[in-house]
C-alpha cells in the first residue's frame, strides 16, 4: 500500500512552478506526465486537525444526525412523560391554590418539565424542517460562501497528496506536449478541457466517493486539470442533510438517468458548468464489489462496469466524449465490515449504502492514503449523425463505446500501477 510519506522530501523545491507548466518524472511510464505533482507543502498538524474534525461532521453525519434526532425524541417523549406523572394540566394557579388539589411545588415541577418538553419539541422540527428544506441549500449562498475556497481543502489536498497524471498511451506524440488533457480533437478541434460539454467518470466510487468529491469541490483540484463540472450524485444522498448541503452548494446532478440528461441539455444560457458532469458509474453497489467480499482477494480491485451502459447511452444521445479517470487510492481510504448478503440486496433495492465502515482509530475518519487520479484517453461518440442511427445500430453503437471504455480502464490501471506502489494488484471488471 503507497502512503503520502513515501512522496521524496524535495519534490516541493524541484516543481515549486508547479501551476504553470507539466512536468515529467523518469519513473512514470512512458506516454504519462505530470498534471498536477504531489502537493509541495507537507500536512501539517493543523492540517490534521482539520481533516479529523471535518470527517467526523461530514462522513460521520448519518451517525450524528439521525442519532441526534433519535435522542431529540426520546428525550421530548421523557419531559411529556414526567409532566404527565406529576399533575394533569391545571385549568389555573388560583383554583390549585385555593382547592387544594396540587402544592405550588408541584406545579413548577410540572412547568419544568411541560417547558423542557417544548424545547425539545420545537428543535426536532426545526432540524427536521431545516433538512428538508431550507434556504441555505441553494448554489448561490454557496459560491457567496466561496465554499470552493476554504482553507479546509487545502488541507485535504495535502492530507491525500493530491496528484493528477494524464496517461496517452504508448502511441504519445510528442507534438501534443502543450495539451492540457486527452482531448478528443480529432472529432472537435476546438474542445477544450476545461470548459468544453463533457462527461467524466471517475473510477472507482469507494465506500464514500472521495474520488469525485475532491475532483469537484476544492477550487484548486479542478481548476488545473478538468475544469468545472457538476457531479452526478445518487438520490439516497438527500438522507444525510450536511452531505445534500455541500452537494447542492456544487450544483450536484441526481444520478436518474432524465435528470442527468437534462443537465447534458442546458443551453448556453445556464451559466456554470454547461453541459458537464462527473460521474462514478459503479455507484453504491461497486463498495460491496471488494475484499473482504467472499471470492475477492486483498489484492483486487474491482470497477463494476460490465452492465452499466446508462452514461454511453446518454453520451451518444447528447453527442459528448467521456473521459476516463481511474483514482489509485480512493477504495483504501475507510475499510469496511462485510455484512451478510441481504443486506447487499437490500441496498441496491433502497439505492443507498447499508454497510458498516470504520477509518482512522475505528472513526469514520479516512485513513491518509494518496490519492493519484490518472486521465485516461477520450472515447469519443461517432462523428455522424446519431438521430439517423435506428435501435439495433444505436445499442451497437454504445456497446462499442463501452468495451473501449473497459478497456481504457483497465490500461491506465496497468500502465500506473507499478509507479503508484500496486504492481501486486489487478483490476477486475465486473
Amino acid at each position: 500500500m503507497t502512503h503520502i510519506e513515501s512522496i521524496p522530501a524535495d519534490w516541493g523545491h524541484r516543481h515549486s512552478k508547479r501551476r504553470l507548466q507539466k512536468f515529467t518524472d523518469p519513473q512514470l511510464p512512458r506516454g504519462v506526465e505530470f498534471i498536477v505533482p504531489p502537493p509541495p507543502e507537507a500536512c501539517s498538524f493543523i492540517d490534521r486537525l482539520l481533516v479529523y474534525a471535518s470527517s467526523l461532521i461530514v462522513v460521520g453525519s448519518p451517525i450524528w444526525f439521525y442519532g441526534g434526532i433519535i435522542y431529540l425524541f426520546r428525550r421530548w417523549k421523557h419531559y411529556r412523560y414526567l409532566a404527565s406523572k406529576e399533575v394533569a394540566k391545571p385549568e389555573d394557579d388560583a383554583t390549585i391554590e385555593n382547592e387544594g388539589k396540587q402544592t405550588q411545588q408541584e406545579l413548577k415541577q410540572y412547568k419544568k418539565f411541560d417547558k423542557m418538553a417544548r424545547k425539545c419539541a420545537i428543535t426536532l422540527a426545526t432540524i427536521i424542517i431545516l433538512s428538508i428544506w431550507g434556504p441555505h441549500r441553494n448554489k448561490h449562498l454557496g459560491d457567496f460562501l466561496k465554499v470552493r475556497k476554504w482553507r479546509l481543502w487545502d488541507a485535504w489536498l495535502r492530507y491525500i497528496g493530491f496528484t493528477v497524471l494524464q496517461d496517452k498511451g504508448n502511441d504519445y506524440n510528442k507534438l501534443d506536449e502543450m495539451e492540457t488533457l486527452s482531448t478528443p480533437k480529432s472529432s472537435d478541434p476546438e474542445f477544450d478541457v476545461k470548459t468544453s460539454p463533457a462527461i467524466y467518470a471517475f473510477v472507482p466510487h469507494g465506500i464514500f466517493p472521495f474520488a469525485l468529491a475532491f475532483a469537484c469541490l476544492p477550487e484548486q483540484g479542478y481548476s488545473e486539470t478538468w475544469g468545472l463540472f457538476r457531479p452526478v450524485v445518487a438520490t439516497a444522498t438527500k438522507l444525510f442533510p450536511l452531505v445534500r448541503t455541500l452537494i447542492s452548494w456544487m450544483d450536484g446532478v441526481d444520478a436518474s438517468r432524465s435528470a442527468v440528461s437534462r443537465a447534458l441539455s442546458l443551453s448556453n444560457d445556464a451559466g456554470g458548468a454547461y453541459r458537464r458532469v462527473g460521474i462514478s458509474p459503479g455507484g453504491i453497489a461497486e463498495m460491496f464489489e471488494t475484499y473482504p467480499k467472499s471470492g475477492f482477494h486483498r489484492n483486487d480491485e474491482a470497477a463494476l462496469l460490465k452492465q452499466r451502459n446508462g452514461i454511453f447511452k446518454l453520451a451518444l444521445k447528447h453527442k459528448l466524449p467521456i473521459i476516463p479517470v481511474y483514482c489509485f487510492g480512493a477504495t483504501k481510504m475507510l475499510r469496511r465490515v462485510q455484512l451478510p448478503e441481504f443486506m447487499e440486496t437490500l441496498s441496491r433495492a433502497l439505492k443507498i449504502s447499508l454497510c458498516l465502515f470504520f477509518g482512522k482509530f475505528g472513526l469514520p475518519i479516512p485513513f491518509r492514503q494518496k490519492l493519484m487520479y490518472v486521465v485516461g484517453r477520450a472515447i469519443l461518440p461517432p462523428s455522424e449523425a446519431t438521430n439517423a442511427l435506428t435501435g439495433e445500430q444505436f445499442d451497437i453503437v454504445v456497446q462499442e463505446m463501452h468495451e473501449k471504455f473497459c478497456d481504457e480502464i483497465v490500461r491506465i490501471f496497468n500502465n500506473n500501477k507499478e509507479y503508484y506502489g500496486w504492481g501486486d494488484k489487478t483490476l477486475r471488471i465486473i
